[in-house]
């Protein structure tokens, strides 16, 4: 069976795992503690496929069309 690799598919945005010392500096700049940030499955395709562990920050940039490039955060979690 062949596997896919769903990061190529045109609507999945770029994911990336923030290292630490970024992730700490992306808490400190919006004020937020892990849990408040949106929350992503481990089991979630694209964490998967990147490699994401609970307790990791992700980065997600798309390309918008009124910002130009969008970047969203998400805490990986357990499931």
């Amino acid at each position: 069976m062949v596997e896919l690799d769903v990061r190529r598919h045109v609507l999945v945005p770029k994911h990336e795992i923030l290292p630490a010392e970024q992730a700490k500096e992306v808490l400190e700049k919006y004020r937020v503690t892990p849990h408040q940030l949106p929350l992503i499955k481990a089991s979630d395709p694209v964490a998967k496929a990147i490699g994401a562990k609970p307790g990791q920050i992700l980065r997600i940039t798309r390309d918008s069309p009124t910002a130009g490039r969008a970047t969203a955060y998400r805490y990986v979690v357990e499931g």
